[in-house]
């Protein structure tokens, strides 16, 4: 059962991928396969292996009883083991377990739950794909003031801002996917890592538990050598970071002396307690806050990679919390994220509007290179300086201080003045790079079957 704060900083499926329920159930998937790899290689009897499999129900298991006495074990798979034993009863029972030590059972219940973990945040993010396509369509030709350093800065339009959160995302789905297929491995080592326990044979059960899991075999058993586990939670910490940026834009975008765009409107959705005229950007706040949580489990992972020799003695079981919580506030954040861009409120004309508050200085560089064919880049930039100073002065358009100024009007025509001046006619390449998005975003979308 998820906690309550998990509504806030979770969603209900990924608490459910990381429940304890499911940690027991992915130990029990592992001790179950490896019977019946087990009898597959003709280590034990396959009515053995039959008996194994059938009581390795979660539903069957007290799970709580079992986390009590983890904290007394140090592992919750040796609890499981125990039950799992009494469970099958008769001469099965000598069969549970067999080769097998507690990390390999622990290790591979993570490893499933990572595999459903990804899948959830696949399926999410492109959903937020499909979102930022969308805009990116509908708005290509919107144009609005770019903004660096938090001023305004050239004309670009909100179809490229949406294709820039495409890209972004789709490189996160992309990476996500990789891990997907090549990072994750079942764990299979035995006491030392050696599988001495099964002879000859280790290699093989090996590869028929990775067959009986659909997981990746490894090449050697990796108890302490952490770089699968690290590798995702870094992926992860980026695809936070992904999420925050997004949100961020759009918090920034609701700001009620910009306005250009806001979060939908629901029933109680972004109001304030105390100020009945605000519509807060909730979402975006809470990716910002779920993120922010999501990359402080980054650093407990990575740092927990430094394990000694054959078995750690506390870093890997700080993975124990922070994997899961990684992987909970991670998923808050893509939710988040889905649901600000889903129903966002985009205003062309307050972009317009905003787009004209400097009186033309967002044109400067474009009258610049305008003029620098003429004159030079160096003093083309020294004569439009004094031109927006001129303007900002005197409280009058880059305009008419280009068409009052004695040196302007000999070097560009009117006609030439107006067009350096017009911000749709000085947006580079942004209808190329939002095809070149959607482009990407199609590649992605077809490779894995949905339409997010």
């Amino acid at each position: 059962m998820p906690e309550p704060i998990d509504l806030l900083f979770s969603t209900p499926g990924m608490s459910s991928a990381f429940s304890s329920e499911a940690h027991v159930r992915g130990m029990l998937a592992f001790e179950a396969a490896l019977a019946r790899a087990e009898a597959r290689a003709g280590i034990i009897p396959q009515e053995a292996a039959t008996i194994i499999a059938a009581n390795c129900r979660v539903e069957l298991f007290d799970v709580a009883a079992l986390y009590r006495e983890a904290a007394i074990a140090g592992t919750p798979a040796i609890p499981l083991v125990r039950m799992l034993i009494a469970q099958v009863g008769g001469d099965a029972q000598k069969f549970v377990h067999r080769g097998a030590t507690s990390q390999d059972a622990i290790d591979t219940a993570l490893m499933l739950q990572m595999r459903d973990g990804l899948d959830l945040l696949l399926e999410d993010l492109l959903g937020i794909c499909a979102a930022c396509a969308t805009l990116a369509e509908q708005y290509r030709h919107t144009l609005m003031a770019g903004r660096t350093l938090l001023q305004q800065a050239l004309p670009i339009t909100f179809g490229l801002k949406a294709a820039r959160w495409l890209a972004l995302i789709v490189r996160q789905v992309r990476a996500l996917r990789e891990h997907r297929e090549r990072t994750l491995a079942v764990q299979l080592g035995g006491a030392a890592g050696t599988l001495a326990s099964l002879g000859d044979n280790g290699l093989r059960v090996i590869e028929l538990l990775a067959e009986e899991l659909d997981l990746p075999a490894p090449d050697l058993p990796w108890h302490t050598e952490r770089d699968r586990v690290a590798e995702i939670a870094g992926t992860l910490g980026v695809v936070a970071g992904a999420m925050a940026k997004v949100a961020r834009d759009v918090a920034l975008l609701a700001q009620t002396e910009v306005g250009e765009a806001s979060e939908g409107a629901a029933p109680g959705k972004g109001v304030s307690s105390a100020m009945p005229q605000k519509h807060n950007p909730v979402d975006a706040t809470g990716a910002i806050a779920s993120a922010r949580l999501a990359i402080g489990e980054v650093p407990v992972i990575l740092s927990a990679m430094a394990q000694e020799h054959e078995r750690a003695a506390g870093e890997w079981q700080a993975e124990w919390m922070a994997l899961p919580n990684l992987f909970r506030f991670t998923a808050s954040a893509v939710e988040r994220v889905r649901g600000a861009l889903g129903g966002l409120q985009v205003d062309p004309t307050r972009m317009s509007a905003n787009l004209d508050l400097t009186g033309g200085l967002i044109m400067a560089e474009s009258l610049t290179m305008a003029l620098a064919p003429h004159v030079g880049r160096p003093e083309a930039q020294r004569i439009v300086k004094a031109l927006c100073d001129r303007a900002i002065s005197s409280g009058i358009h880059l305009r008419q201080s280009a068409l009052e100024d004695v040196q302007v009007p000999t070097l560009l025509s009117l006609e030439e003045i107006d067009k350096a001046l017009d911000p749709g006619e000085y947006l580079g390449s942004s209808d190329t790079f939002i095809e070149i998005a959607l482009a990407s975003y199609r590649v992605v979308q077809s490779s894995m079957g949905g339409s997010g």
